[in-house]
């Protein structure tokens, strides 16, 4: 009989000719675990998903209470759905007023296509602009709006009328004019290699949108649900977007996105022509138990708190020869080495030593820590010693 490993290369697509092929039999809080009972602290945290860790019992009770009631009944936004009303009504309690409606979707990907719409929709304008080195999915719009060549040359075409500035550039925002629908931008660069703006640009940014009539888009997708120490990114710097992009850590392991904006800009959905977007399964009820269970957990047992804390200790002790800096904010860092071979080598040994770590799309120079909001002051000592002990091995040098 062939094995489950077997079988994933035999019949399960691939997208690269060198998968992990770390199978998995459980996960729990901070933690894997293969099927004969090896353990790994989590530092990707399904890519900036599992916010409150894995299989939070709140969230377990919330998708088995839901499950038992009924599961998938109609298209979006035509019933009326428990899950769907009170996670949406929790999300616009802790955002900003102008806020107000909210459109879930299936994914981050589908909530940046429904963004890019609704902007281009609302203000009759084409011309988009994104940032180099930006990462906003990969479906065909999404694809558009990425900031890297390489991963786009083999479909075009792809959308028209896209322009691409330098992330953090001030001089870079004089192409925003009143031809411009909308700027999709992440409020800190993840793929990028964990790109933090300074707080001038963002205020600098929200201006020049302002004064152009032009839609600002946060994609909060990597960022959202306290990554950054606080509940969104965008806090960090006193503004606010037009419309707010979030997905991954917002389901507590299920899948769902949102697209978010006020009443008036959503509305245009409705008419001229009616069901501007349509998805399927998007708020799917199970799921927005979940994210409603999450942002409650994350509230009600105060996750954001000791994160800044926390985050220092992994500066603190990630000193090595090899490393040229660890940057980032709250629990979305990155630690820059000198080229890929070492993050390839780096990452393996950890697999073998009981830590997941990974890189970064657009940076593969750079390891991605994003644990759990949960992980433990022990936890991190550990992850920290089999970091520095794999470079050890990599680069026979030491600490």
């Amino acid at each position: 009989m062939l094995s489950h490993r077997q079988l994933f290369l035999l019949n399960n697509a691939q997208t690269s000719g060198s998968p992990r092929l770390l199978e998995i039999e459980k996960a729990e809080g901070v933690h894997i675990f293969g099927p004969d009972g090896k353990e790994y602290i989590d530092l990707v945290s399904g890519f900036a998903v599992s916010n409150v860790g894995h299989r939070h019992p709140r969230v377990v009770q919330a998708i088995k209470d839901q499950v038992d009631r009924y599961m998938h009944v109609t298209v979006y936004g035509e019933f009326v759905q428990a899950p769907q009303v009170l996670f949406a009504q929790k999300l616009v309690s802790v955002l900003p007023k102008p806020l107000d409606s909210v459109y879930f979707v299936n994914s981050g990907a589908e909530a940046t296509e429904g963004a890019l719409k609704l902007a281009k929709r609302y203000t009759g304008r084409r011309k988009i602009i994104s940032c180099h080195n930006a990462y906003h999915g990969s479906t065909q719009g999404a694809l558009s709006v990425m900031g890297n060549d390489y991963y786009k040359q083999g479909y075009q075409p792809l959308l028209p009328d896209i322009e691409f500035i330098e992330f953090n550039s001030f001089r870079d925002l004089e192409y925003i004019n009143s031809e411009t629908a909308c700027v999709i931008i992440e409020t800190i660069q993840g793929e990028a290699g964990i790109r933090v703006p300074t707080h001038e640009y963002m205020l600098a940014l929200r201006q020049k949108c302002d004064e152009t009539g032009t839609l600002l888009i946060l994609d909060e997708i990597q960022t959202g649900f306290g990554r950054t120490g606080k509940l969104f990114a965008f806090e960090h710097y006193n503004i606010e977007p037009d419309i707010l992009l979030l997905a991954k850590g917002i389901g507590g392991g299920m899948p769902i996105g949102a697209f978010i904006a006020r009443t008036e800009v959503m509305s245009v959905l409705k008419e001229n022509p009616i069901l501007g977007h349509i998805t399927t399964f998007g708020g799917h009820p199970v799921c927005c138990a979940a994210g409603l269970a999450t942002l409650e957990t994350i509230l009600e047992e105060n996750m954001l708190e000791g994160i800044s804390e926390r985050a220092a200790l992994f500066k603190q002790l990630l000193r090595h020869s090899a490393i040229r800096e660890v940057r980032g904010i709250g629990f979305m860092m990155a630690i820059q080495l000198e080229r890929f071979e070492q993050v390839e080598a780096v990452s393996s040994l950890c697999a073998k030593n009981g830590l997941i770590i990974d890189w970064f799309l657009h940076c593969d120079s750079a390891l991605r820590v994003s644990p759990p909001l949960i992980i433990a002051e022990k936890e991190i000592r550990k992850a920290c010693a089999i970091i520095l002990d794999a470079l050890d091995q990599c680069t026979g040098q030491h600490g």
